[in-house]
């Protein structure tokens, strides 16, 4: 049996009709740019995550890029932020005129470990971009001490980790997204919440950030042909904006089939390799399912295997961004993250999306378990 990666397909029938309605409703009013239905999905997601508001941009990598900006980053500056990661987190940093660090990854959680985090904080640094790896949090009370002590910006980089939560020490819930001074989404089709094309938005509580973001999506105009600063043209699609809202009222339920898929991975594959840990203090929305070996053989044995099969599977990611070409000139070298470089070597993630059946997940796991048999 072949199993994709992901199957955007399977999720479609049972919302056909609101989708083709929302999308009906465009076309009649004929308002693509900035239509209405933007600013409905913006206060419906940011109501959802708990932000007093949300930003609609062109896709996650500008959501990054503005919310830099916004967040009052100069150039020369200095920002924090993890290897194991999309290249966006970083590129974007670069592309505001500020110097990506990098830090090392907590083990297991493979997010940004704080502790690293602070032994690169200088007098240049103004800010921490977290990334909530594969939908597992950050660990946000750590960050905020941080940000408190050494006054930094919290930039969340959300785009894999939609209906994540973290339970904030002494306090209640939060949404990712919702605790730093901003949260930045993508709505690449593959994701939690994904669009039916690029999509992207920032979330935050800052007036001030908020009314920088709306400018600088816009070519910088508070008002029309009036523009206070050089800007960006991103900004949601209309048209993605109401599907994207359709798919808003679904998405909780889609994070617990999620979840109950990752379960009964782990339930599998307990003993057979490393399944992802998740604290009692955190919810996963499993974008991703990554599971790790105990050498490089063994995950490519198993990577192998799996394509052989026609089971679909992923290494994100293989070349850590510090040991990459594009950032060499910041003179990264292997050793400088062992968890990090470790981690890649290690780890490649399943096929994961709400709709996959039982039958399905016994055919992978199969496999990894035939992979791991053999001798390597």
């Amino acid at each position: 049996m072949k199993v994709p990666m992901v199957d955007m397909l399977a999720g479609y029938p049972p919302i056909k009709d609101e989708i083709e309605a929302a999308v009906k409703t465009v076309f009649n009013k004929a308002n693509f740019i900035l239509g209405e239905e933007v600013s409905k999905f913006e206060k419906e997601f940011a109501a959802h995550v708990g932000a007093r508001y949300a930003v609609g941009v062109a896709n996650g990598t500008d959501a990054l890029r503005l919310a830099i900006i916004a967040c009052g980053i100069k150039p020369g500056d200095e920002i924090i932020t993890s290897p194991f990661t999309f290249i966006a987190t970083a590129e974007t940093i670069s592309q505001a005129g500020a110097v990506p660090v990098f830090a090392d990854i907590e083990p297991g959680a493979y997010t940004l470990d704080p502790k690293s985090v602070e032994k690169k904080i200088t007098k240049k640094t103004r800010a921490i971009i977290p990334v909530h790896l594969y939908g597992m949090p950050a660990d946000m009370d750590a960050f905020l001490s941080l940000a408190k002590k050494y006054n930094l910006k919290i930039i969340e980089d959300a785009a894999q980790s939609f209906t994540g939560k973290f339970k904030m020490e002494g306090k209640n819930w939060k949404y990712l997204g919702s605790i730093g001074d901003c949260g930045t989404f993508s709505f690449f089709p593959a994701k939690n919440l994904g669009a039916f094309g690029d999509g992207g938005l920032v979330t935050t509580s800052d007036d001030r950030i908020y009314e920088e973001l709306k400018a600088l999506r816009n070519h910088g105009q508070k008002a029309r042909y009036l523009h206070e600063m050089e800007g960006f043209n991103s900004r949601l699609d209309t048209v993605q904006a109401a599907i994207l809202s359709v798919r808003l009222r679904h998405v909780e339920q889609w994070t617990e089939m999620r979840n109950l898929v990752a379960g009964k991975y782990a339930a599998a594959l307990n003993g057979v390799c490393v399944t992802p840990s998740v604290q009692a203090n955190r919810r996963h929305s499993f974008n991703y399912y990554t599971i790790r070996f105990d050498s490089k053989a063994r995950r490519d044995n198993a990577q192998k295997h799996l394509t052989e099969m026609g089971i679909g599977n992923q290494i994100y990611y293989p070349i850590s961004l510090h040991l990459q070409k594009a950032y060499s000139h910041l003179g990264g070298k292997l050793g400088d993250l062992p968890v990090c470089e470790e981690a890649q070597d290690m780890v490649f993630s399943l096929p994961m999306y709400p709709e996959l059946a039982d039958a399905q997940i016994k055919t992978v796991t199969d496999a990894v378990k035939e992979a791991v048999q053999v001798s390597v």
